[in-house]
């Protein structure tokens, strides 16, 4: 059977997101036909408000309304650290904490040469630029993920930035809390004796 092109289109469009294929995307569409007008109207207002209202910070990387962003806005925070993410997501994460008090910087992604992304294509020259520019910075804490990608773009990064004496730390990896060490698995083990601190 056919579904009428609304339909059609709305389940087409459902399936661009991450992770939702023809099934879900299906199921989605007939739950959004089934809203009310308003919650529908809401719905498409927020989607192009989303669009239309944020871009990423000048500074930073992060998704914003204004900017620079509030972070970089914000003379309150450690001036002299800045913590390298993957995605402006992470640094919701990591604020999420109200531990890290410092500065960020989003990569918009990581290197991955299968996926054709090299050096150029993440946000690495502002980072160097705000280096160079900001005498304040004293430490960059890489927040990449545990994956080799991530690895590999935390060791290219370290690797730009040492030799300006800027000291490079990387976020520690390892056993979370509640897990037993017969279940985890090799690399995380590695990291968790690797990434040991004293007590």
């Amino acid at each position: 059977m056919q579904y009428p092109e609304p339909i059609a289109q709305l389940i087409d469009s459902y399936m661009k997101l991450p992770g939702i294929g023809q099934k879900t995307a299906t199921r989605l569409a007939f739950f959004t036909i089934d809203m009310n007008g308003d919650d529908v109207t809401r719905f498409a207002k927020s989607l192009i408000s989303a669009k239309r209202d944020l871009h990423f910070c000048s500074i930073c990387g992060n998704i914003t309304e204004s900017d620079p962003c509030d972070i970089c806005r914000d003379k309150t925070r450690d001036q002299s650290q800045i913590l390298v993410v993957e995605q402006a997501k992470d640094i919701m994460v990591m604020e999420k904490m109200k531990e890290y008090h410092g500065l960020y910087h989003v990569l918009n992604g990581v290197l991955s040469p299968i996926e054709g992304k090299g050096p150029e294509d993440l946000n690495i020259s502002s980072l160097l630029k705000r280096l160079q520019t900001n005498e304040a910075v004293k430490e960059i804490i890489i927040a990449t993920n545990a994956t080799p990608e991530g690895e590999a773009t935390a060791m290219y990064l370290s690797r730009l930035i040492k030799p300006a004496g800027i000291k490079v730390t990387r976020l520690a990896h390892g056993l979370s809390v509640g897990t037993d060490i017969e279940y985890a698995d090799e690399m995380t083990l590695f990291k968790a004796v690797e990434g040991r601190t004293e007590m």
